[in-house]
């Protein structure tokens, strides 16, 4: 089925190991420098991402797309504060005008304090997720009605809407473990996107999204979140990953941020940091940097050389993910290395594999 790999572009070099660099909220050199870096490096899209406080993640891929032109773009975007009709228009536009190079990335919303400060105040969980479920469906009509429609639902009311413009092709990307997220994933994503965890509980998640879609007649592909750390050798790796945690751990004291007793608001990062019980799991599963966060997003990595590391992405692929969505703590330097070593290793593993797997089936 063949691997994709997901770069990252913040909207600076910084990281959680690289605080002091965080000066300019919105860093254009940088940008541009992550853009081209990642499209030289064979990747097939980076990641924009959304929070209540950052630059807005459709602007940032609009220049991004202006100055690249094979690398596609998967815009983080949180449903319940844009129409779902001028939202399927505005990516339909973006996507236009890269050349049909746009995925979304759908952010529900796990943390009560992070809705609030964009106005949803007094939501439940259960809510969110029902309003996204619907969110998706007028969404999607939009993108590919060809007569004006009506829609009159629990969240949204519209009347002979219509997008003149239409997509190339637009994937929904979609996260989250809780059983509403599993229901509305199984309906909408054409990708699911999880975070890396062991190789026994990514195979369960991945089951559990197979039987919620064949429900409905689909079956999505499957993203892995992780942090790669590689070196020249294992022993080099693994030293790298503990100075990793060292000056996490230094940020975090000097920030005031705790180091434990952290109880994250939603179920990905529960479950991932239950994972992070253990430094180490499966071959080179390193949780060093979850622990201390709190799993606060993609927080767990694989450790060793390249070939080592593309080896354990390998087993995930033999599981069912065909994306792997890779960012490093340091986000310039380290994407520049996925894409000379990592990123060609992992193709020419996968390549082998499926050559032999289609010479077995013959």
């Amino acid at each position: 089925m063949g691997v994709k790999f997901i770069g990252y572009i913040g909207f600076n070099n910084g990281s959680e190991t690289q605080q002091a660099i965080r000066s300019r909220v919105l860093d254009k050199d940088y940008v541009d420098a992550a853009a081209r870096a990642q499209e030289a490096g064979g990747f097939d899209r980076v990641l924009i991402p959304f929070g209540s406080n950052s630059p807005e993640s459709q602007i940032v891929a609009a220049h991004a797309a202006a100055i690249t032109s094979r690398l596609g773009f998967l815009v983080a975007h949180r449903p319940g504060f844009t129409q779902p009709t001028l939202a399927a228009r505005q990516l339909a536009t973006l996507d236009q005008l890269s050349g049909g190079r746009v995925a979304v990335h759908i952010i529900t919303g796990g943390a009560d304090e992070e809705m609030a400060r964009d106005g949803d105040v007094g939501t439940t969980k259960s809510e969110r997720y029902a309003r996204t479920d619907e969110y998706l469906t007028v969404l999607r009509q939009e993108l590919s009605a060809s007569q004006p429609f009506d829609h009159e639902g629990r969240f949204y009311r519209v009347r002979q809407a219509f997008s003149a413009i239409k997509p190339d092709n637009l994937p929904i990307f979609f996260g989250g473990t809780s059983a509403e997220a599993i229901d509305v994933a199984g309906r909408h994503a054409d990708v699911y996107a999880t975070w890396g965890e062991t190789l026994e509980a990514t195979r369960e998640v991945v089951q559990r999204v197979r039987a919620s879609a064949a429900r409905h007649g689909r079956s999505p592909g499957f993203s892995l979140s992780l942090r790669p750390v590689i070196a020249g050798t294992e022993e080099e790796a693994w030293k790298k990953a503990a100075e990793i945690v060292e000056q996490v751990r230094e940020s975090r004291i000097a920030a005031g941020l705790p180091l434990e007793g952290h109880t994250p608001p939603n179920d990905g990062a529960q479950r991932l940091l239950r994972t992070a019980s253990a430094l180490r799991q499966d071959k080179r599963l390193w949780t060093g940097v979850a622990a201390l966060t709190g799993a606060a997003g993609n927080s767990t990595g694989l450790v060793g050389t390249p070939e080592q590391v593309a080896e354990a992405l390998l087993d995930y692929y033999e599981i069912g993910v065909d994306h792997f969505l890779i960012r490093g703590f340091d986000p310039l330097g380290d994407a520049v290395e996925y894409g000379k070593d990592l990123i060609p290793a992992t193709r020419a593993l996968v390549a082998a594999r499926d050559a032999q797997a289609g010479v077995a089936a013959a």
